[in-house]
């Protein structure tokens, strides 16, 4: 079992590290889920929870959709979702944008599988905060996952540098009923992003590519 959790951290550091050597060639996005029109991406996390993968496509600036597959660690079951995300609301200023979203997905494993919530983010160009709730049902238990973030970054990028926040994840959920409250790093640039955390030895990965 040491050798296998060996293996599995030094799986998720090779991807880091080739992730990040792939950020030195590219051109700046963000965590959106919603890209621009006619604009694809593809995203990995991972998780103590979870492990998914997600394409989705965005036909207008609005909207996004596709497909996520799911690895539950915690109910140990494997399915896909149709997911898809709504832009609410956007607020741009000289200096700063905020986005409200609602998201909802359906699962292939049943018609009561289903997820449905709403998230937004604030930032500026040295401060970034957003929050999320999501009501998740299960055949198993339904429960719901709140989270937050705040960061700040260390330096004013430029379009085409390197951009790098700290930042700073509280997350909650109705199954362990407690907040955890860690650190993690985030980068992005050109059609690239990665954060990388860390909750008790638990690794929180985040990766995305739009094109």
């Amino acid at each position: 079992m040491i050798f296998a959790s060996k293996s599995s951290d030094m799986n998720h550091f090779l991807k880091i590290v080739l992730f990040l050597c792939c950020l030195q060639f590219s051109n700046v996005i963000d965590a959106r889920p919603i890209s621009w029109p006619g604009g694809s991406t593809i995203m990995y996390k991972s998780n103590f929870m979870m492990t998914s993968y997600y394409y989705h496509y965005s036909p207008t600036y609005k909207y996004s959709m596709g497909l996520e597959y799911i690895d539950d660690k915690h109910f140990n079951e494997k399915y896909l979702n149709f997911r898809t995300t709504y832009l609410l609301k956007r607020e741009n200023t000289k200096d700063s944008q905020g986005n409200l979203y609602i998201t909802g997905s359906l699962s292939t494993k049943s018609s009561s599988h289903y997820n449905y919530g709403i998230h937004g983010d604030w930032e500026t160009r040295r401060i970034f905060t957003s929050f999320s709730f999501t009501d998740k049902n299960t055949n198993v238990r339904d429960y719901m996952e709140s989270e937050l973030q705040i960061g700040i970054a260390p330096y004013k990028g430029e379009y085409n540098d390197l951009h790098t926040w700290i930042m700073l994840k509280s997350k909650k959920d109705t199954i362990n009923d407690r907040w955890d409250t860690y650190p993690f790093i985030k980068f992005f640039k050109g059609d690239f992003l990665i954060e990388i955390g860390t909750d008790n030895s638990h690794w929180d990965i985040h990766y995305m590519m739009r094109f």
